[in-house]
C-alpha cells in the first residue's frame, strides 16, 4: 500500500485523556513528520496538528484510536491525489 501525506487536527477537552494521546503518538512516531501543541486556556482546550507520512490504514487507526478516547474530536485531511489520463 502506497504512503499517503495527511494531517489529522484533533481538539482534546479532557485533561483524562493527555497521556493516552501521547502515547498513540509515542506509538506512531515513525510516521508522524511533525507536530504542533497549542493550548487554548481561554477555552480550557489543547489543539494538536500532526502531520504523517504513512500507509492509509495506519492514518485511519490513529485517528480512530485517537477520536474514541474521552474528550477527544479528531478530523483527517489527505493530500489531493493528481490523477494522469496517459
Amino acid at each position: 500500500m502506497e504512503d499517503r501525506v495527511a494531517l489529522i487536527g484533533i481538539i482534546l477537552e479532557s485533561e483524562d485523556s493527555i497521556d493516552k494521546v501521547n502515547s498513540l503518538l509515542s506509538e506512531y512516531r515513525k510516521h508522524i513528520i511533525g507536530r504542533m501543541g497549542i493550548p487554548y486556556d481561554k477555552k480550557e482546550l489543547n489543539i494538536i496538528s500532526v502531520v504523517l507520512d504513512a500507509p492509509q490504514d495506519a492514518i485511519s487507526a490513529l485517528s480512530g484510536k485517537l477520536g474514541a478516547l474521552k474528550g477527544v474530536s479528531t478530523k483527517t485531511i489527505y493530500r489531493t491525489i493528481e490523477r494522469r489520463d496517459y
